[in-house]
């Protein structure tokens, strides 16, 4: 099983009120965020510290009290810095289904015609209203749901009010080519992780030559195409730690590591500890 699947995959929220929220520390086995995509929007607020958020081929960086958006099929991942940060996920189509106000700009932004904004500074209206959005999600007080629904509503109007977008042009669709291409080699990542995977069958993924491919994917992600793997699978590895109770050897071996002592090498290198500390630390 691939647990990660199971997170990226799981219903947001119920059939009527298609939303989840999360609160993440340090402790929360996704605390670094993979690169990653999926068919919801995201909002993110940053409580404390800071948090290197990067969006397709653009880093964002995020302080307390900022709020970013992250439109459906955005590959994004991001990097905290004694941060804690919360995640609102929802289905945009969900909740705007059956309305006929504004059906030609839904429409433009669910077929990316027009980007929404990334960034609600935290003294700006929009992140004033998102504010409020995630402390009722918090709450989850009697009647939420009728706030949270106002309140939705009360961002998009604010975000056509104040012209916060952008319409797209051929540089974005070039840019969202590059875009498809890193999601082609990181699909592959993510679906064979658990298995040796060499350099050429992540090129080949992302239709490159191996060279082009390595410069490519240092430039996209910060990272080499080995590096990423690696932090991935320990990524991975943190999950089952945390949710299973299968030894460190079986999670190695799980999770694509053939050696026992350089998993432990690679884990200490990417989390400062030992997979079992790791364990015992999660533990409340």
């Amino acid at each position: 099983m691939h647990y990660t699947d199971y997170q990226e995959q799981k219903t947001r929220g119920t059939f009527d009120f298609p939303i989840e929220f999360h609160h993440v520390d340090a402790r929360h086995p996704r605390y670094q965020m993979p690169f990653h995509w999926h068919i919801d929007y995201e909002f993110v607020r940053v409580l404390s510290g800071h948090l290197s958020l990067s969006l397709n081929a653009d880093t964002l960086q995020l302080f307390a009290g900022d709020v970013a958006l992250i439109q459906d099929g955005v590959l994004h991942g991001g990097a905290p810095v004694d941060c804690v940060y919360e995640c609102v996920d929802l289905d945009l189509g969900g909740f705007l289904h059956g309305s006929t106000m504004y059906k030609k700009e839904v429409e433009a932004v669910q077929n990316h015609r027009l980007e929404l904004d990334r960034t609600f500074p935290k003294d700006s209206e929009e992140a004033s209203v998102l504010w409020r959005l995630f402390d009722t999600l918090s709450g989850a007080q009697e009647g939420y749901e009728f706030i949270t629904q106002g309140l939705i509503y009360q961002f998009i109007g604010l975000i056509i009010q104040n012209h916060r977008y952008t319409v797209t042009d051929a540089v974005t669709q070039r840019g969202l080519r590059r875009v498809r291409q890193l999601k082609n080699a990181l699909g592959v990542i993510r679906e064979r992780y658990d298995q040796p995977l060499t350099l050429e069958e992540l090129a080949g993924a992302a239709d490159m030559s191996p060279k082009y491919f390595c410069r490519f994917f240092s430039e996209m992600t910060g990272k080499t195409p080995i590096d990423y793997l690696n932090y991935y699978r320990i990524e991975c590895a943190c999950e089952q730690l945390l949710y299973t109770d299968e030894s460190v050897t079986e999670i190695c071996l799980s999770c694509g590591f053939n050696d026992l002592s350089y998993f432990v090498k690679t884990f200490k290198r990417y989390k400062g500890m030992t997979p079992k500390q790791f364990r015992k630390g999660q533990i409340v």
